[in-house]
């Protein structure tokens, strides 16, 4: 259990279906505030009235990094969080700039989520949400841009799962899971 008086943040990355939402259920229940880059994109898209898929997500937050530079969206909902206080969780980080502005904040920590890429897929065809009704083919191709890109404000998950302190192999039980993530807030918390 992280310590009442001290606010610490969390930070997700990971790859398309491994488990980032679920890591931020269990912070939840743990008392952590969540805030979602993903919503703040999808919030964006719907106001300028262009279809909400997953290419045109990606398209609108590769947008707004390029014009207010790589860390705009995760500065703004940080001051927001900052404001509110308390413990929190930043969820959906896909851009290196994003986390090392999130890290310089100080007692700021990264987790990354992964799993196979049949079991994410499997995932994302059960929970229908928005963006995951994609044939495995374009889920794949969609998944190697967000991996590799060389734009500094495009995605690069491959490089912002090497930045994190932690990183959540989800192959097993939501439990499973549960598990690591708990383990990796006591090492938080017993360095703190």
């Amino acid at each position: 259990m992280v310590k009442k008086n001290i606010i610490l943040g969390i930070g997700i990355t990971g790859t398309l279906g491994s488990g980032k939402g679920t890591a931020v259920g269990f912070l939840k229940k743990k008392g952590f505030k969540h805030y979602s880059v993903s919503a703040f994109i999808k919030e964006e898209v719907r106001k300028r009235g262009v279809p909400l898929d997953l290419e045109t997500v990606t398209k609108v937050a590769n947008e707004i990094r390029r014009e207010h530079g790589p860390a705009f969206i995760v500065e703004e909902i940080y001051k927001l969080a900052e404001k509110e206080g308390g413990n929190f969780v930043i969820e959906s980080l896909r851009n290196p700039g994003e986390i090392s502005a999130l890290k310089a904040k100080g007692n700021f920590h990264i987790f990354a989520v992964d799993a196979s890429l049949d079991k994410r897929y499997d995932r994302l065809q059960s929970r229908k949400g928005d963006l995951d009704d994609l044939p495995f083919e374009k889920f794949r191709k969609i998944e190697e841009k967000q991996m590799s890109s060389t734009d500094p404000n495009g995605q690069n998950l491959s490089v912002c799962m090497k930045m994190a302190d932690y990183l959540f192999l989800n192959n097993g039980t939501i439990q499973e899971l549960e598990k690591q993530v708990e383990a990796a807030l006591e090492k938080i918390n017993n360095g703190l």
